[in-house]
């Protein structure tokens, strides 16, 4: 589909409004904890592992056409754009940053930047891949981070530069917290979900 020929949201969608009705889980089945961190550690890793949760949350129950649905003329963000980017993102940070790898990107490439969002097509196969990449990323930054003792130590970075491994972790929870403001409206455009 031609970004001048998207597709309009549905015009039976709910009035917009918030409240526990529309919501994605009621309060007590939200996978996501409530329990107070303790430490900066602990701070850290529990509010990066939340939004990795809210970002999965807005995706459920969506078929591939409605996770590659663009968001509005001219935009390329999407739904499933946003795992592929997140898993890059991931990817980046954890692999080639902290750990020093030397490996390319999943998705983005010389010659395509946004590749990420690009690639998003409504396949269950493209689907099912970015899923996979994307829980494979989390598995290796979660098992990077917690082989840093010291979240004041520095690493260098392929730009030249030095990062803390505190750093990234705060990096990372911008990153999503800013992506699941993108999802919140994503989403709501797609089905009126709201909230989370």
């Amino acid at each position: 589909m031609a970004r001048d020929e998207e597709e309009e949201p549905p015009a039976d969608l709910p009035p917009r409004r918030f409240g526990w009705s529309n919501m994605f889980v009621a309060p007590e089945k939200d996978p996501r904890s409530q329990t107070p961190s303790v430490g900066e550690r602990a701070a850290l890793v529990d509010f990066l592992r939340g939004y990795r949760q809210t970002l999965e949350l807005k995706c459920q129950g969506l078929t591939a056409d409605q996770l590659a649905r663009h968001s509005v003329p001219p935009s390329n963000l999407s739904l499933l754009g946003l795992i592929r980017h997140m898993a890059d993102v991931e990817r980046y940070w954890f692999r080639q940053v902290l750990s020093g790898l030397d490996v390319p990107r999943r998705y983005r490439t010389s010659d395509d930047y946004d590749a990420d969002f690009n690639g998003a097509r409504a396949d269950p196969d493209v689907v099912e891949e970015a899923w996979t990449a994307w829980r494979d990323e989390i598995t290796y930054a979660e098992r990077c981070a917690q082989g840093f003792e010291d979240l004041g130590l520095t690493v260098p970075t392929p730009r030249g530069t030095e990062v803390a491994v505190r750093e990234v972790l705060i990096h990372m929870i911008e990153e999503y917290a800013r992506h699941c403001g993108h999802a919140d409206l994503l989403r709501e455009r797609i089905d009126g979900r709201v909230g989370q």
